[in-house]
């Protein structure tokens, strides 16, 4: 009897596992643990030209801007909380992009509205920020932070109006409704039923830092924003 002693055949699916594709989760949120300062500008003169997407972290004081942008990037002191709400009155912008190649550009926008800034410090960051958003022309997504527990204030209204013509042509608009945690469920559902009605056009999202609420879709969203081929192509690993 003749014995076959060549080796057997090996079939497509032979061979050592790979390693399981990586959720659209897990891929947005590595991409934002990318985030590194890139530069400062008290004015808008001194902000750079820059050819990749541009997202804006908008907010009045004291409705966890800070702590929002520190949670998406799993980075305690990227963006920093002043202990005096109102007075940190610079455009920081940071990089965001694996292996050290920059696909888009983070942007924390002084907070406004705090009390104890002195009113023409008011007037001159609002007239700062209506000029940024108007003017920046890589700017490609505005995220608003919004304490739930008081709602949209005047001065989000008056920031509404002036991103509008911009959303109508094809801004990307989020609206963040911060600090969830501290809402009953009944509260957050009516909240979030009439914050989206103000938002005029955009997304509405709520989120807590404490509780982990949110996580996952504001990174996805804001990856999709910066990435609109889509998010396929890096969610499996060769």
């Amino acid at each position: 009897m003749t014995t076959n002693t060549n080796p057997p055949v090996s079939s497509s699916t032979d061979g050592p596992p790979k390693e399981a594709a990586k959720s659209p989760a897990v891929v947005a949120l590595g991409w934002l643990h990318t985030a590194k300062f890139l530069t400062t500008a008290p004015q808008l003169h001194f902000l750079p030209a820059l050819d990749v997407p541009e997202i804006a972290f908008v907010g009045r004081s004291n409705a966890g801007k800070s702590t929002c942008i520190n949670t998406l990037t799993q980075q305690k002191q990227l963006a920093f909380a002043s202990k005096k709400p109102g007075r940190t009155q610079h455009i920081n912008l940071f990089s965001l992009g694996k292996q050290g190649i920059t696909d888009a550009v983070l942007t924390d926008l002084p907070g406004y509205g705090y009390a104890a800034v002195p009113k023409a410090d008011k007037i001159r960051w609002q007239q700062v920020m209506a000029n940024y958003l108007i003017t920046r022309e890589n700017l490609m997504g505005i995220v608003l932070m919004c304490d739930p527990r008081h709602g949209l204030t005047e001065l989000d209204e008056i920031l509404l109006d002036i991103i509008r013509p911009r959303v109508q042509e094809g801004l990307k608009f989020l609206i963040i409704l911060t600090k969830s945690d501290k809402l009953t469920r009944a509260e957050a559902t009516k909240i979030l039923s009439i914050t989206k009605l103000q938002a005029g056009g955009g997304e509405v999202m709520l989120f807590s830092a404490t509780k982990r609420k949110g996580i996952d879709e504001v990174a996805q969203l804001l990856w999709k924003w910066a990435h609109p081929k889509g998010i396929a192509a890096e969610t499996e690993i060769p």
